[in-house]
């Protein structure tokens, strides 16, 4: 598979972004400019270099498949388990050569959430490689992350978490890490599907709730907040009746969002999924556009809607007056997960297993080679100028959330950091101190004043 040719020295700029952005691929490509996936691809066996911090799982490996044989003993005997896959097998993944390089040069991070794996993965630039960090979630989707905050909704809750930098002191000497993301606390949603989330202009979480076909936010009592839901839905109901799914804010406010048909009954989106999906004005209950094959992921950026057509694997822009269509650029599976830093834009892609009800739409049709992992576009030109490959058991992402001024990220939910590092506020952290040890005892390594600086509104002390 060929890839559209770029320069080996290239600025990746346009001068309609209201951020340009320089980035420089300098002596990654070979002198023909072509990229493809045989060309220097930047193996990347999950980093388990010893030493490296690259790579880790908070479960390095998983378990067989409980259906999965057993093989027969030798004379009767009792059979033994079939081999533990290694974590190459289960993490695996390949990169083009510039992938770090366009990461730096953007000055940002790459989030990725698959639900398929129970994985949340940070992709951030080490030296020559991308270096790919795994935490385990109960089915992660959608997320909303910044340099201050992370919101993430899983299985039953939205995890929130914040970013004490000054953990990073405590977990690697020098320090390495340039954000800490360290979980605050969980509301509890129930199951219902979540999907995309974003904060809006006062701080304030709004996601879909696809279950129950609505848009939502959180208060202090309830497992959720109705705000809004597409006027063809007659009533609130756990029965996925239209699968809405995307959001887009737009001024501060929810604006856009997608779903995968205009249904009022149980799934009844199902039935039309091939071509059957639109993009609403959450603001006039309009219908802007129909007719959209899976459409997922609305962002309002660079003054245009953007859209990713994933039954066609087509990252588009649609004009909100007329409702026109344009294909920027096509990618090579079902793509799902958008988030834009400067001229190019980070996209996921699945490969749809076969028990997936994503199937039978035109990408099944048209590209039996279907791949996981995140594409980078430039928006200018519609090429492909990178990409990262899963080639283990990450087979479907669902969100793609860059982070824009942290590059080497951390996210810790659990274990001794979690329990032994505070964050409070301004004025109670001036009458924080601690009693001397005694004479004849040393101090306690790692107890006492650490650097303190800020975390957002907080101060963190650890």
């Amino acid at each position: 598979m060929r890839y559209a040719p770029i320069p080996r020295r290239s600025q990746f700029c346009d001068n309609d972004l209201r951020r340009q952005t320089h980035v420089c691929v300098a002596d990654v490509l070979r002198d023909n400019g072509a990229m493809s996936e045989d060309d220097n691809p930047g193996k990347n066996p999950e980093d388990v270099a010893p030493g490296s911090g690259a790579g880790q799982a908070d479960d390095a490996a998983t378990a067989p498949p409980a259906d999965a044989p057993a093989v027969p003993g030798a004379d009767g005997a009792e059979p033994t388990p079939a081999a533990q896959p290694t974590v190459e097998q289960v993490l695996g993944s390949v990169h083009t050569s510039n992938f770090p390089d366009i990461l730096r040069e953007l000055g940002g991070s790459i989030l990725v959430s698959t639900y398929q794996a129970g994985k949340l993965v940070i992709l951030r630039p080490d030296k020559n490689s991308i270096n790919t960090h795994f935490r385990t979630f109960n089915r992660p989707m959608g997320m909303a992350a910044d340099r201050q905050r992370l919101m993430l909704g899983a299985m039953m809750e939205i995890v929130e978490f914040r970013n004490m930098p000054d953990v990073a002191k405590r977990m690697h000497d020098p320090p390495v890490h340039d954000a800490v993301y360290m979980a605050r606390r969980a509301h509890i949603t129930g199951h219902i599907d979540i999907h995309e989330m974003a904060w809006d202009g006062d701080g304030a979480i709004w996601f879909i709730n696809t279950l129950f076909s609505c848009l939502c936010t959180l208060d202090t009592k309830s497992s959720f907040v109705p705000r809004w839901r597409p006027k063809f839905v007659s009533h609130y109901a756990p029965e996925d009746r239209c699968h809405l799914n995307g959001l887009a804010m737009r001024n501060g406010i929810p604006r856009y969002v997608t779903a995968l048909g205009e249904t009022n009954d149980r799934e009844g989106w199902r039935v039309n999924k091939r071509n059957g999906g639109l993009i609403i004005d959450v603001t006039t209950n309009r219908v802007i556009t129909r007719g959209l094959s899976m459409p997922h992921s609305p962002r309002w950026y660079d003054n245009r809607l953007w859209v990713l057509e994933s039954g066609r694997g087509a990252l588009c822009t649609v004009d909100v007056k007329t409702g026109e269509r344009s294909d920027v650029a096509r990618v090579p599976g079902f793509c799902r997960g958008l988030d834009f830093i400067g001229p190019v834009a980070f996209i996921g892609l699945s490969q749809l297993r076969g028990t997936t009800p994503f199937t039978d739409i035109p990408i099944t049709d048209d590209n039996s080679d279907r791949l996981s992992g995140v594409w980078v576009v430039h928006i200018g030109t519609g090429k492909t100028i990178a990409f990262l490959k899963f080639t283990g058991g990450v087979q479907e992402i669902f969100a793609v959330q860059a982070v824009p001024g942290v590059l080497f990220p951390e996210i810790v939910h659990e274990g001794d950091l979690l329990a032994s590092a505070y964050a409070l506020p301004e004025k109670a952290l001036k009458e924080v101190g601690f009693s001397p040890p005694p004479p004849d005892q040393p101090p306690t390594p790692g107890v006492g004043y650490g650097a303190i600086a800020p975390a957002s509104e907080d101060t963190a002390h650890s």
